[in-house]
């Protein structure tokens, strides 16, 4: 069985740091993808991929990693069941296993 995701984008902003209940660092990020193809209109399209980064990977990508910058993560998915006030929910999470830094946009501007 195969549960992997590549994506190359820009960080949508800057990670903020947090803490959980059992004391591991996480931090959400936000990846703008563009479509590898154009539209109508004849421009190309952007989604804005979400998801969660663990531990020592969530410290680095928080150190190094700011808006605009390039980068290429690799994940998996993962499925859990959630409670809430109506029953049981799936709630879905790209998690965030490897990131590679390939552009910071800071060294785009100076390479124009």
């Amino acid at each position: 069985m195969i549960n992997n995701y590549t994506l190359i984008g820009r960080l949508v902003k800057d990670l903020e740091l947090k803490e959980s209940e059992n004391k591991k660092k996480y931090a959400y990020l936000t990846l703008a993808v563009q479509r590898s193809y154009k539209n109508a209109n004849d421009e190309y399209d952007t989604d804005f991929i979400d998801m969660i980064v663990w531990n020592e990977l969530a410290e680095r990508i928080n150190t190094y990693c700011h808006k605009g910058d390039l980068i290429a993560v690799n994940g998996r998915i993962e499925t859990r069941m959630k409670e809430t006030e109506e029953g049981k929910e799936k709630v879905t999470s790209l998690v965030c296993d490897k990131v590679t830094f390939l552009q910071t946009k800071k060294e785009e501007k100076e390479s124009e």
